[in-house]
């Protein structure tokens, strides 16, 4: 990098470096480059780069440090001969001076080099050495000695000569083979003239072999053609003998095929047609004679190469060949016909050089002018076709080369004007030459302009001279006729156009200054657009003013007749393109039209009738433009020709006149009835309207009226669009107004069946455009058609065409022109519909035929649908006009169907949409009075909206669907909200989901803006709303709609809520999360749950009814409102966002919901539900039952979870307590573990929900009076009562309802004031007289013997007992031991279990202070007690033990009381025998006189209905026998007692029968 730096400011800088400098330059760059014997290629040759660099500035410097590394007899380093072979060449006339001595030097060593790298360094020396020898030799003029001669190096080179050809040139290494060749060019210019002579014998075929041993030839080629340039300076004759092998050579090396990728083999053919040069110039006959015949050959490579050496010889040795002109003229006459590009590329490039040298004017030169031109008429894509295995052809196309050869030689060769005027004018009007147009007549203008330069008043074109030239009016016809399509072939309208004004003297005389203005623009025109841009009818109408206006000027019938028939003539020529032969029509309709003549323009008609091809479209269309433009000036004949030709022998497919028809076939008669009735078409087109309306019916449409039975496309279509001409000239003439129709219907029925039978799915033909453009004028021409007409006329016309698919994007053609045409014209026909009803009313029609187009899932039928309604809206506005004020009544229909639209997923369909609701509201303001040029500042912001809607941001989208909602809302009239907001409901199932949020958005943001009007359209909008729920599943609209019931209930909650609670039952998902959304908002929430609880509270919560009529209970079945108000709190309530609203109303909420849970205990569904509630478990798609307890019971659970007390939920569901809630056995039960749980988990709400349950206590409904007294009397329980200072307040409450006529509710309140034993035991004593005389009065409470109030006041006693005043207690003992004596055997086991166990706890109770009469009731109650210990049920067992061992001490018997205490402990077994032994025994002894007694209350038990008892009785009467004394006989009666044990003998148990016998045995004691 360093060596390259220096080389290069070196080479920048060295005129400023002094010699001492250099002089370390030069010893710095010499050691780098010698200090390594070994080659580092790229650092040595930096530092010999170096070296050279300052060489050329200081070479003897330079040269005195190379000199002393270049020593005779030591072979030098490679770099040092390198570095003095370039200094050679960088600084000839610096280094040719020391050539001698290096040369000196250098000779020897040439045969120490034993390594091919050192001679291949020193062959390369010798090339430079005598190259810049050559060099300062041809410029000793300026050498700085000029007495060096060529002598000087003789010997030294020819030394060099032999060593390198006779011993290096053998070597088998390639390199050093092409490094000698390349050397012994240069070299055999300085050898003598003798030495050349005598080696060329074996230099020439030497140097030839080369050429079979290397692939790369250049270097050959370069040195063989110094060789012959050397030996041709000396005169050798020995080349004559070597010419042979010399040309064979040569040109097999021309003939290798050229890759332009590869530079070498270029060069190579350079260096080859170098060396044909040198032989051209020594022996021209022979290298003719050699290369002419190849000309003849068919090898492509072969042709190629040899007229590629004929060009350049043509060129290079013009002097040698001037006399062989018409011989190598005559050889080109095989090449010409070769139809392979490469030899056409080649020829060209030959005649190109033979035009420069003067061979086209020889004779034969014609040939090759008529070639240039016939590869000039090449079409362009000629050159990317190939015969297959054909290498590639020339980067420039043969057509390429032509056209510049054409015009180079035209414009720069001077000696060819003569030759090429006026001969290329032969070649303007041959078909084969059309594509050769362009240059020819670019030729032409160039040498028409240079002869009116040298003559400007002589003719250009001299007929008399140049009788095979094309006449005027062939020239005239031709050159328009082309420039019909001005951007084929390079541009050749605009050269026509040139060559005519050019001509215009030769055209017609007349011409010259009206064509110089008019072509002028013609020009410009086409200057100012491309092929692209043009409008090609616009183009062949300015050309057919340019000829009408030429004919105007010449204004001569004859010329005017002549060049008619001259484009009659040419029509033929241009049957392969049917545009420009469409337009000669045109030219031929506009030329008759000129002429005066009218026998010439019949017969000219008829012929163009004869002769016309009718299977070709373009054609038939050009004939019927020229009969139209014809008919201009020429109606009647027009008309009449067509007449006789109508009733000619086509017709009837017969022989006559016309016997051209006479083999043709149904089709091609069509196409004759098509091309006629076209023709009539045109020519009502073009034809005076004044004129046209007269002959309307009587003889254009007569004619046409008969082939409309045909089913042929093609004559269908002829018919529909001559149909549109016709109908289009009648509507635009003056007297149209006045016009009557009579067949206009039956022509408007004929267009719908055209427009029906065409493909709805495709677009090929424009039928259907054509039909409806024929229905648009047909529309406003009298009479007017009736509704039914105009509806199909509409509904057949958008189903032809907007289910078209489009074309795939990128591939817009023929067919998407075709399409957008027709789309223009049904927006032409459907305004045409609308103006004859430019009402509100004419208005939706149109509307509802588009609307379901607007709808459609499919993207694109939504774009062409909202574009249509866009243009009829703005054509509806600016056509406006209101007389008086009156309403637009479906103003928001319209608005709902388009607002939607603005979120499409196309953002060409939302712009339509903002522009539909933009004119609309425009619309609304003309109703309301406004003038057509009031700009509103509010409906205006549409626009800013519009251009945002492109981008496809979801977020972006709906925020300007909210603003164009709001832009709505303010202008929209009150009367038309409702409706507006139905539509846009209907849009919430929209397949477009982003039109779908759209709709939503548009809705609540419309509710939001203006929902305070809609009170008396609640009811309506919620229906709507949930249909459009049920039929669609979509989330967003979903959430779209709980927001919009929130947006309406925040107005009009009242209605909301009513509306709700009619949906029917039960609430299906929908319905439900729209109660939901009601819990949005606290307040709101709040009072959503006031108005559902108050139709809960409000209305009877059931009815009875009989399900049979002989049933004994009614059935009580649920009312619907308070159900349907449970479901709908539960569902409010489910919604977190309740919570707050939930909290305020817990109380009112609590109460309401145990409330309703009590009375729809047992309750059932109505029959409809119960019903619907089946079919919804078989289907598995109930989310939730409907029994009326349950969603009570749910929707309570709801107030505690939303209300903060989750852990009573928790509680209570542990404890089972919901589902006992929901059952009539177990509704108390779950009461009671309710407050309990409210009582432990929810202390602080307890007060308020206690005063609205004691409002309950005076209810009409008994299920409601137990409930809450259940919870009331539950809260005793819990001390929680006592710290809230509740006690004093619930007990008076419950002391109340005890004359409550529900017996339900009297033993709750018992229960109730019982549970303050232990809820607040010491508050008892307080309350005992009030407590006590409760339960006592329980006691009474009832004549049954299974009260369950006396057995509540039994259970609540029991509790009390031990927590009262004993006085209270004194005072109510014996009769509360008397009167619950009987229960003791009551068929109850509650009875019984507590009622001994109140016993118990009487006798705990008196413990020693039991008095004489109570203790009579503890003796009377002994036996019961003892016997009830075999009671089969275990509690009633457990009972006994502990009333037994609580009388025990009352007996005053401690022996006694022991017995109890030891046996008759809980959880101790019991041997009944042993025990009741031990206890009989202890009773007679110490009561021996209560044997009677306890006998007698023993035989009771005899009949006991339970066996244990009855097997206990007779033992319990054993054991008294047993251990009294004798003489207490008399206290038995001993035969009633026997005649009760011989009874239990009999009984069927065992057991008893067992007893009974062993007591008989003991009897015996008193016997």
């Amino acid at each position: 990098m360093v060596l390259r730096a220096m080389e290069t400011i070196v080479s920048n800088h060295i005129s400023e470096l002094g010699k001492d400098v250099t002089r370390a330059i030069i010893l710095l760059a010499s050691s780098e480059m010698t200090k390594v014997k070994d080659l580092v290629s790229d650092w040595q040759q930096a530092a010999s780069s170096v070296l050279v660099a300052v060489g050329k500035r200081f070479v003897g410097m330079v040269m005195e440090e190379m000199l002393g590394k270049f020593q005779p007899g030591v072979l030098p380093h490679c770099f040092v001969v390198q570095t003095l072979a370039n200094l050679s060449v960088f600084n000839v006339f610096g280094m040719v001076p020391f050539l001698t001595s290096v040369l000196s030097t250098m000779l020897p060593m040439l045969g120490m080099a034993k390594h091919d790298s050192m001679r291949v360094v020193f062959c390369c020396a010798l090339q430079r050495f005598s190259e810049s020898t050559l060099e300062y030799l041809a410029n000793l003029d300026q050498a700085p000695d000029p007495t060096v001669r060529k002598d000087t190096f003789a010997s030294d080179i020819s030394s060099a000569y032999d060593t390198l050809f006779h011993h290096w040139l053998q070597s088998r290494e390639a390199k050093l083979r092409l490094a000698v060749v390349e050397a012994l060019g240069p070299m055999s210019h300085l050898l003598p003239s003798e030495k050349l002579e005598e080696q060329l014998p074996k230099l020439l075929p030497g140097v030839l072999a080369l050429y079979k041993k290397h692939a790369e030839t250049s270097h050959v080629s370069k040195s063989l053609g110094q060789i012959l340039e050397a030996a041709v300076s000396v005169g050798s004759r020995t080349l004559e003998v070597q010419l042979d092998s010399l040309l064979a050579a040569l040109h097999a090396q021309i003939c290798v095929p050229v890759e332009t990728s590869s530079p070498l083999v270029t060069s190579n053919q350079k260096e080859v047609l170098r060396c044909f040069t040198v032989l051209a110039c020594c022996s021209p006959e022979r290298l003719l004679a050699f290369l002419l015949p190849k000309l003849d050959t068919s090898n492509e490579r072969t042709r190629v190469g040899t007229l590629q050496v004929l060009r350049h010889i043509i060129n290079s040795a013009a002097a040698q060949m001037e006399v062989k002109k018409p011989f190598i003229l005559s050889s080109m006459r095989l090449p010409l016909l070769d139809p392979n590009s490469k030899v056409k590329r080649a020829v060209v490039q030959v005649i190109s050089a033979m035009a420069h040298h003067g061979y086209l004017e020889q004779p034969g030169g014609e040939a090759m002018l008529e070639y240039i031109v016939q590869q000039c008429a090449l079409p362009p894509e000629a050159q990317h076709q190939k015969p297959s295995g054909e290498e590639e052809p020339p980067a420039d196309s043969v057509r390429d080369i032509s056209v510049s050869t054409l015009y180079l030689v035209s414009t720069t060769v001077d000696r060819m004007s003569d030759v090429l005027w006026p001969h290329l004018l032969q070649f303007l009007t041959p078909v084969r030459f059309t594509g050769a147009l362009t240059p020819l007549c670019r030729s032409l203008v160039h040498l028409a302009q240079k002869r009116q330069e040298a003559a400007a008043e002589a003719p250009l074109i001299q007929y008399d001279a140049n009788v095979t030239l094309p006449s005027p009016y062939a020239i005239a016809t031709r050159l328009l006729t082309v420039s019909s399509s001005p951007y084929l072939g390079g541009g050749r309208g605009a050269a026509s156009l040139c060559l005519l004004n050019v001509l215009h003297r030769d055209i017609h005389p007349s011409l010259g200054q009206r064509w110089a203005t008019t072509i002028a623009l013609l020009l410009e025109h086409l200057e100012e657009h491309t092929a692209k841009t043009l409008s090609q009818k616009e183009w062949e109408e300015k050309l057919l003013v340019f000829l009408r206006d030429s004919l105007a000027v010449v204004s001569d019938n004859t010329w005017i007749c002549q060049l008619s028939l001259e484009m009659c003539k040419q029509l033929p020529c241009y049957n392969g393109t049917p545009q420009e032969k469409n337009f000669l029509y045109k030219c031929v309709g506009t030329t008759l039209g000129a002429a005066s003549s009218k026998d010439v323009v019949r017969k000219l008609l008829q012929e163009l009738l004869e002769t016309a091809r009718y299977q070709e479209e373009a054609e038939r269309e050009g004939l019927a433009c020229c009969f139209g433009i014809c008919a201009i000036s020429h109606l009647d004949d027009t008309l009449a020709q067509l007449e006789d030709f109508v009733r000619s022998d086509v017709f009837r497919k017969s022989i006559g006149i016309f016997n051209i028809f006479k083999d043709r076939s149904d089709n091609d008669v069509d196409r004759v009835k098509g091309t006629l009735i076209l023709c009539y078409g045109h020519v009502a087109a073009q034809a005076p309207r004044e004129l046209v309306l007269a002959r309307a019916e009587s003889d254009i449409l007569r004619n046409m009226f008969q082939c409309f039975s045909t089913k042929d496309p093609g004559l269908q279509l002829c018919l529909v669009q001559s149909m549109c001409m016709v109908c289009q000239a009648i509507c635009s003439s003056a007297q149209a107004g006045s016009f009557h129709f009579t067949r206009k219907a039956e022509l408007v029925a004929q267009m719908m069946d055209f427009i029906k039978a065409e493909p709805p799915d495709s677009l090929r033909t424009p039928i259907r455009k054509k039909a409806m453009l024929a229905c648009t004028h047909l529309v406003s021409l009298e009479p007017e058609l009736e509704e039914q007409v105009q509806s199909d006329i509409i509904h057949s016309c958008l189903h032809s065409i907007m289910a078209v698919p489009p074309e795939p994007e990128g591939e817009g053609g023929p067919q998407e022109f075709l399409y957008l045409d027709t789309m223009h014209t049904l927006e032409d026909l459907l305004r045409s519909i609308l103006r004859r009803n430019m009402t509100p009313q004419g208005l939706q029609l149109m509307v509802e035929h588009l609307s379901p187009w607007i709808k459609s899932p499919r993207g694109y039928e939504r774009v062409r649908a909202l574009g249509l309604s866009a243009c009829l809206l703005q054509f509806f506005l600016e056509h406006l006009h209101v007389s008086a004020l009156v309403p637009f009544h479906n103003l928001g229909l319209l608005v709902g169907l388009f607002s939607p639209r603005c979120a499409d997923l196309w953002p060409a369909t939302r712009q339509e949409a903002v522009s539909c609701v933009y004119s609309l509201l425009y619309l609304q303001l003309g109703y309301e009075g406004f003038s057509r040029d009031y700009r509103d500042d509010v409906a205006e912001r549409l626009l800013t909206l519009k251009d945002g809607l492109v981008h496809p941001d979801p977020a972006i989208l709906f925020h300007a669907c909210h603003s164009i909602a709001q832009i709505i809302a303010k202008r929209l009239p009150p009367d038309q909200l409702i409706n507006l907001l139905l539509t846009l409901f209907e849009s919430l199932g929209d397949p477009d989901k982003n039109c779908s949020r759209a709709a939503t958005v548009m809705i609540n943001c419309l509710l939001k803006e203006r929902g305070s009007m809609l009170l008396e359209k609640v009811p309506e909008i919620m229906s709507v709303l949930r249909s459009r729920l049920q039929e669609t599943r979509e989330e967003h609209v979903l959430q779209s709609a709980q927001h919009s019931v929130y947006v309406l209930a925040s107005q009009h909650c009242v209605a909301v809520v009513t509306s709700l609670l009619g949906s029917p039952l039960p609430f299906d998902s929908h319905t439900c999360s729209l109660w939901r959304a009601l819990a949005v908002e606290p307040g709101l929430s709040a009072q959503v749950l006031g108005l559902l609880l108050e139709k809960m509270s409000r209305d009877v919560p059931f009815k009875e009814s009989r399900a049979f009529l002989l049933s004994s209970a009614p059935d009580r079945v649920a009312t619907l409102l308070p159900l349907a108000a449970t479901c709908a709190l539960h569902e409010v309530m489910s919604a977190p966002a309740s919570g707050p609203a939930v909290t305020e109303l817990y109380p009112q909420l609590f109460a309401g919901l145990l409330l309703r849970v009590s009375c729809t205990v047992g309750v059932q569904l109505p029959r409809n539900l119960q019903a619907k509630e089946r079919r919804a478990g078989s289907s598995a798609l109930a989310s939730r039952t409907l029994d009326p307890c349950s969603t009570a019971v749910d929707a309570l659970r709801a107030v505690l979870l939303r209300g903060g007390s989750e852990d009573v939920v928790q509680r209570v569901e542990l404890e089972g307590g919901w589902e006992l809630l929901s059952t009539s056995a177990g509704h108390e039960d779950g009461v009671a573990r309710l407050a309990s749980a409210m009582a432990k988990f929810a202390g602080p709400r307890l007060p308020l929900v206690m005063k609205a349950l004691l409002g309950a206590q005076s209810s009409v409904y008994e299920a409601q009076r137990v409930t809450s007294t259940a919870f009331l009397a539950e809260l005793l329980t819990s001390n929680v009562v006592n710290d809230l200072m509740l006690l004093e307040s619930l007990l008076d409450n419950l002391a109340a309802r005890q004359k409550d006529p529900c017996a339900s509710v009297r033993r709750l309140v018992l229960r109730g004031l019982a549970n303050l034993a232990s809820g607040s035991p010491d508050k008892v004593r307080a309350h005992g007289p009030q407590l006590l005389t409760a339960m006592i009065s329980g006691l009474d409470d009832g004549d049954g013997p299974h009260s369950l109030v006396a057995l509540e006041a039994m259970a609540g006693l029991a509790k009390l007992l031990g927590l009262v005043e004993p006085e209270d207690l004194r005072a109510v003992l014996l009769h509360t031991a008397i009167r619950i004596r009987p229960f003791f055997d009551s068929e109850k086991m509650e009875f019984r279990s507590v009622s001994i166990r109140l016993f118990g706890h009487l006798n705990k109770a008196c413990h020693g202070a039991c008095e004489d009469v109570f203790l009579e009731q503890v003796v009377g109650g002994l036996v019961p007690l003892l016997l009830h210990l075999r009671d089969p049920q275990a509690s009633v067992a457990a009972a006994c033990r502990f009333a037994l061992r609580m009388c025990g001490p009352n007996l005053e018997c401690e022996e006694l009381a022991d017995v109890f205490q030891k046996h008759l402990q809980d959880g101790r077994g019991l041997h009944f025998g042993e025990f009741l032994n031990a206890a009989c025994k202890h009773l007679m002894c110490y009561f021996p006189d209560l044997l009677g007694r306890l006998v007698s209350t023993s035989l009771f038990y005899f009949k006991s209905s339970w066996e244990d008892v009855r097997a206990a009785a007779p033992m319990l009467t054993g054991f008294l026998v047993l251990h009294v004394e004798p003489q207490q006989q008399s206290q038995v009666d001993l035969e009633q007692l026997t005649a009760a044990l011989q009874l239990l003998l009999k009984d069927p148990a065992p057991k008893v029968r067992v007893k009974a016998a062993e007591t008989l045995g003991r009897l015996v004691k008193f016997a």
